[in-house]
């Protein structure tokens, strides 16, 4: 049963990807004009390379925004179904906050949230 439930979820899921490959690329304005494939339309020609050096520090504050806002989406169901399940809902939601807690701390101890 699991096994055609797990098809059928695959033979959707590629299905729904070609469908909409297909219908952008039948839908999508087919004009070409040289300045359309400059990378971009600000009519100030570009000079040099557009490869550029990234600063890390963006990288790493990404991660730990992305870590933490998904880590704070977890909640949300916690706060719908908190008054039923008591006290045990209470301690777990107390171990999560604790973890998060030490995980911002930590990140803070190792300089990840300076900008240097």
């Amino acid at each position: 049963m699991y096994f055609t439930l797990f098809i059928t979820v695959v033979l959707t899921g590629l299905v729904l990807v070609v469908a909409g490959a297909a219908v952008t690329i039948l839908l999508s304005p087919r004009t070409y004009n040289r300045v359309k494939g400059e990378p971009y339309e600000s009519g100030v020609p570009t000079r040099g390379s557009s490869w550029l050096p990234v600063h890390i520090g963006y990288y790493l504050f990404a991660l730990l925004f992305l870590m933490f806002d998904v880590e704070t989406v977890f909640l949300y169901p916690w706060a719908v179904v908190v008054r039923q399940f008591g006290s045990a809902a209470l301690f777990t939601v107390g171990f999560f906050m604790v973890v998060l807690v030490f995980g911002l701390a930590y990140a803070w101890r190792k300089g990840a949230l300076e900008w240097r």
